[in-house]
């Protein structure tokens, strides 16, 4: 298992990344902390999580991931172990959000304050705000970087126009500049990322980090009818999974999953990380035995065979 470095941002990662979005939700205290300290200890580095989780659950304000991560940051003593990757710009409880100066940095000191560190590694622009200046934007950014608070930043959600202004502002006015994109891309969701964002990555030697890497988890192969959705958190989001394209997916997975003796999700995983562009997708995992069977993809290299049939059942 080889590091992959962010972008031109100094900063390097293993080919996966652990979703924070179940911290404070599904996934709580001393869980937390077994299943952070598994996952470092197999080899991998970046944590990935957001102000905003996991505002979603009732009675939560947002923070709460954040706070997960700091209180085994502060117990584990392995701070230095590790890349923090949170994000800014999301609508808080307070009903805050946005990109403008104040709050950015307003926002910094508070997550810095719930992850109980004196810097956060990768620093993201959750969603754009249009309503305000991409120069504004950055020069929040530099000042947190000069204040040594912030080492590289990032963008998710931002359209290629606007992350192609940022980065000409950034040269022009000498302002940090994005190094990461955290884009929606898996083996089902592949023509958005791929007519938009490719190219355009590629050209700038920009870091991806991509999420919703199982596509909810069908591709996991757990849900195969709607019958399987029956009680699911999920099943909103899968349910558009299933169709022709899906099950045809599906099925390669299935082949593949014998021919490899491994689970689906590790072969889909596999397939993100061999794809060229792509530095780590962000994976989630609620139980030690969920994340032994993911993180055994980083190590799992698929031959051009198994690459090109996936391609194929997976062609949009």
């Amino acid at each position: 298992m080889k590091n992959r470095e962010l972008g031109a941002s100094g900063i390097s990662t293993a080919p996966l990344v652990f979703g924070g979005n179940v911290f404070g939700w599904t996934v709580k205290g001393k869980d937390a902390g077994l299943l952070l300290d598994a996952f470092v200890d197999a080899g991998f580095n970046t944590i990935d999580t957001a102000d905003v989780y996991s505002r979603w659950v009732e009675g939560n304000k947002g923070g709460e991931s954040e706070t997960e991560i700091g209180n085994w940051l502060r117990q584990s003593g392995k701070r230095d172990k590790v890349v923090i990757a949170t994000k800014v710009g999301a609508e808080m409880d307070s009903g805050s959000k946005g990109l403008k100066k104040d709050y950015i940095i307003k926002s910094a000191e508070a997550s810095l304050k719930r992850l109980q560190t004196d810097y956060i590694d990768l620093y993201q622009t959750h969603y754009d705000d249009p309503s305000t200046p991409v120069e504004e934007t950055l020069r929040a950014y530099d000042q947190l970087v000069q204040d040594g608070k912030v080492r590289a930043i990032g963008t998710s959600n931002m359209s290629v126009e606007r992350l192609h202004e940022s980065l000409k502002t950034s040269i022009e006015e000498g302002l940090i500049a994005y190094q990461t994109l955290q884009p929606e891309y898996n083996l089902f969701d592949r023509e958005k990322y791929e007519t938009t964002y490719e190219p355009f990555i590629k050209e700038q030697n920009l870091g991806v980090i991509s999420y919703f890497s199982l596509a909810s988890g069908f591709l996991s192969g757990k849900y195969r009818s709607e019958a399987d959705l029956k009680g699911s958190s999920r099943a909103g989001m899968v349910k558009k999974y299933l169709n022709q394209r899906g099950y045809r997916i599906l099925k390669a997975l299935d082949d593949l999953a014998g021919q490899y003796q491994t689970s689906q999700s590790a072969i889909a995983l596999a397939w993100l990380i061999a794809r060229p562009g792509i530095t780590a997708p962000i994976v989630s995992a609620t139980s030690l035995e969920q994340l032994n069977d993911l993180v055994v993809s980083a190590a799992l290299k698929l031959n051009n065979e198994a690459i090109e049939m996936l391609n194929i059942a997976s062609v949009y």
